[in-house]
């Protein structure tokens, strides 16, 4: 269960997925202090995107896309200079429907929007599955390994988008939608696009 208010980490290109882990390092003050108070309570913290613009007002408030996904820290290691190292794993996408302005990082009201495939999307999922694997083989770098066959459909859709070379506005797009088969199909479109101009 989501908390209807959770810090949120506003950043340019780095963003999180459900059930994807990502490693963050935590250096601006106000950041760390938003870690520490995590660690004190439930370790939920929520990953959005800041919308072009943000550098004019990046100490404060700038604006940001209202979809993100909020995660739990796994791990943590704080560092001698009060710096931290930690995994947030994905856990649901939300929807911001306002800021709490009383903390010197960001707070913010949310919505939960949990992602729930039925037995039909599953088995749509499942099919599309070779087609994106073998597209990810044409444009992955020489030697990168390709996905474990035992990662479950879901789990690749939303690791490929979250690691994948994209532009941060590709990504969100991508987690805007309303479940990981939209996902897949949109991850696809994209990957062909890429593949298409160098036959």
């Amino acid at each position: 269960m989501l908390p209807p208010t959770i810090p949120i980490f506003p950043l340019q290109d780095v963003m999180l997925f459900p059930n994807i882990s990502r490693p963050l390092h935590i250096f601006e003050p106000r950041y760390r202090a938003m870690v520490a108070d995590a660690l004190k309570g439930d370790r939920i913290i929520g990953m959005v995107l800041l919308r072009a613009g943000y550098e004019a007002e990046y100490e404060g408030r700038p604006p940001i896309y209202p979809v993100g996904c909020a995660g739990v820290i796994t791990d943590v290691e704080e560092l001698p200079d009060g710096r931290y190292v930690i995994m947030l794993r994905g856990l649901v996408k939300f929807h911001v429907t306002s800021e709490d302005q009383g903390r010197a990082y960001r707070r913010a009201r949310v919505e939960a929007m949990p992602e729930v495939a039925d037995a039909e999307q599953r088995a749509a999922l499942r099919r599309q599955r070779p087609r994106l694997t073998a597209l990810l083989a044409e444009v992955a770098a020489a030697g990168s390994q390709p996905p474990s066959p035992a990662l479950p459909d879901e789990d690749l859709v939303n690791g490929l988008a979250q690691y994948l070379d994209l532009d941060p506005i590709e990504r969100q797009k991508l987690l805007e939608r309303n479940d990981p088969l939209s996902r897949s199909q949109a991850l696809i479109d994209l990957l062909e696009a890429r593949v298409t101009p160098a036959r």
